[in-house]
C-alpha cells in the first residue's frame, strides 16, 4: 500500500535574475539515502515500491539519487541497486555519497561509474562533477566524497569548487539547481557530518545570483531554508520512516520571481 501524503510547501525566490527573463516548469523527483545492500532485503523493496510509485506519477523529467545509494561500497550492492532503478520509465542521475565509493573496496568513483554505464548504456555522465539541461534549467551535480578515507564529512575540493564557479559563470543567465549529498547549510548541529571549510563553498555561491536551489541529503532529515536568495532543500532517507522520496516543480514565469514547490512522499513496502 501506497501511503501519498504529506508535506508540501511552496517558496519564492527573490532573486536578482528572476525579474522574469524565462518561463518554464519543471518536475522531478529526489530520492536520497536509499543505503541499499544485497543482504537487506528491506531495503530492496522499499526502493522497488518507490520506483513503482514513481513509474506511476505524470510528468517527472527525470530522478536524482544524492548518494549514500549503497551501503556498504562493494560491487554486488551497486549491482543490487542498479537492478531496481533501471525499471524507471525516466532518465536517473547520480551522486556520491560517503557510503558509495572506496578504492579499498575496489569501487573507486571511476570504476562506479564504469559500472553504472555497463548495466545502463543510456548513463552517460563520465565523472563525478557534471552538468545536463532540461529546457531553460541547468542542474549541476557537485561531488564531496572522498573515495580514499572514506568519512561523514564532506569535502568539496578546490579544484571541484574552481569548476562549479565556471559553470555558474557559463550559464549566468540561465536558473540552475545544485544537486549533492553533503549539504553546506547543515540542517541539524552535528558536527560529524559537516562540510569541511564551507566557506569556501559558499564563497563561490555567493558571487553568482543564478542559482535558485540547492538539492541535498545526507543527515537523514527534512529541512529547507532560504539563504541568500538560494533555497537550500535537505531531504530525509528512503529507507527511514515513513520511507519518503520528495517532488520538486520549480515554476518560473516572465516578470516574476521563481516558485519552488517541495512534496514529500511516503512508500510503504508491500
Amino acid at each position: 500500500m501506497l501511503k501519498k501524503l504529506f508535506i508540501i510547501f511552496c517558496t519564492v525566490l527573490g532573486m536578482v535574475f528572476a525579474g522574469g527573463a524565462y518561463a518554464g516548469e519543471i518536475k522531478f523527483v529526489q530520492v536520497t539515502d536509499t543505503h541499499v545492500s544485497k543482504d537487506n532485503q528491506y531495503s530492496q523493496q522499499i526502493l522497488r515500491d518507490a520506483v513503482k510509485d514513481i513509474n506511476s506519477l505524470e510528468n517527472i523529467s527525470f530522478v536524482v539519487f544524492t548518494g549514500d545509494n549503497i551501503d556498504p561500497s562493494n560491487y554486488e550492492n551497486l549491482e543490487a541497486f542498479l537492478k531496481i532503478i533501471n525499471k524507471l520509465n525516466v532518465r536517473y542521475y547520480l551522486v556520491f555519497g560517503n557510503h558509495d565509493v572506496f578504492k579499498s573496496s575496489g569501487l573507486s568513483k571511476k570504476r562506479y561509474l564504469e559500472i553504472v554505464r555497463a548495466h545502463n548504456w543510456f548513463y552517460w555522465p563520465p565523472k563525478p562533477n557534471y552538468v545536463f539541461k532540461r529546457g531553460e534549467f541547468v542542474f549541476i551535480v557537485l561531488d564531496g566524497a572522498k573515495e580514499t578515507i572514506p568519512g561523514t564529512n564532506g569535502y568539496y575540493k578546490q579544484a571541484t569548487l574552481e569548476w562549479f564557479d565556471q559553470q555558474l559563470t557559463k550559464y549566468k543567465n540561465r536558473p540552475v539547481v545544485v544537486f549533492q549529498h553533503f549539504p553546506v547549510l547543515p540542517p541539524t548541529d552535528d558536527r560529524s557530518h559537516k562540510v569541511y571549510k564551507p566557506e569556501d563553498y559558499m564563497a563561490v555561491l555567493n558571487r553568482h545570483d543564478n542559482v535558485i536551489a540547492v538539492v541535498s541529503g545526507h543527515y537523514h532529515t527534512n529541512k529547507e531554508k532560504m539563504d541568500n536568495g538560494v533555497y537550500h532543500i535537505n531531504s530525509p532517507s528512503l529507507i527511514g520512516v515513513p520511507n519518503p522520496y520528495k517532488i520538486i516543480d520549480i515554476v518560473t514565469t516572465k516578470g516574476f520571481s521563481p516558485m519552488i514547490y517541495t512534496q514529500l512522499r511516503e512508500v510503504e513496502a508491500n
